[in-house]
């Protein structure tokens, strides 16, 4: 099954379906996930009302450090086996890592004026958090920059394998530095610190962005693949069978 999915022939038709579902799963899940959180939640003790763009803010946070992970592994994977799926998958994932970096900064700001004070504070981890949009950005730059495509495949890996060193940061930031940012307050092996009210809906959205996200990944993906091999007689073939 894994050697067929990196072909991209057979990738190409069998994440068709996949992206439906994905996509279906994700909307569902969102739709029931904000509702509940912007609806069906009390306010915070503290911070009223505002503690609803969580279920904004923290699942865009998560998914886009994991989206830059996941990319870097790619990276890892093209540049040990040349293996041009993990090129087409870094390619549709860059664009979709910024959009998500960008909701969690602009859902940041938002939350941070009520909760702090300010729109915005140079410390640690929104720092961190903003060189990550950059590095996505520089990925995307840097494809667009270099024309043959090898080059730019091997330069993308390198860059991205380079700047997963700010993962950590984003991370530990909270404990490395003074920052106005809590600790983590949902993490493996330690007590949650948010009610099991306002844990709920933000566990949906969280599950369902990321499924949203895969959809869109899978879609790009498939639209990269017919742009590189549009001469191809399977990509004719397709278009003439649907």
């Amino acid at each position: 099954m894994f050697h067929r999915m990196a072909s991209p022939e057979h990738f190409f038709a069998g994440a068709r379906l996949w992206v439906f579902w994905l996509y279906l799963l994700g909307v569902t899940g969102l739709a029931i996930g904000s509702a509940w959180g912007l609806f069906f939640v009390p306010p915070e003790k503290y911070q009223g009302d505002s503690v609803r763009i969580m279920y904004l803010h923290v699942p865009a946070a998560h998914l886009a450090q994991m989206i830059y992970i996941a990319i870097a592994v790619a990276g890892a994977i093209h540049i040990i086996w040349r293996l041009k799926m993990a090129d087409v998958f870094m390619a549709a994932a860059a664009p979709i890592g910024a959009i998500t970096t960008a909701l969690a900064l602009i859902s940041g700001i938002m939350w941070g004026r009520p909760t702090w004070g300010v729109w915005w504070i140079w410390d640690a981890r929104t720092t961190s958090v903003l060189i990550l949009f950059f590095l996505f950005f520089g990925l995307v730059a840097l494809r667009q920059a270099i024309g043959r495509r090898e080059r730019a495949a091997f330069a993308v890996s390198v860059l991205a394998i380079a700047g997963a060193i700010n993962i950590p940061i984003i991370k530990y930031s909270v404990e490395w530095f003074t920052t106005l940012h809590q600790p983590a307050s949902i993490e493996l092996g330690r007590n949650i610190a948010i009610d099991t009210v306002f844990l709920l809906p933000l566990f949906v959205n969280l599950a369902s962005l990321y499924v949203f996200v895969a959809g869109v990944i899978l879609a790009n993906m498939r639209v990269d693949l017919v742009n590189r091999y549009q001469t191809t007689s399977w990509v004719s073939e397709w278009f003439r069978n649907n």
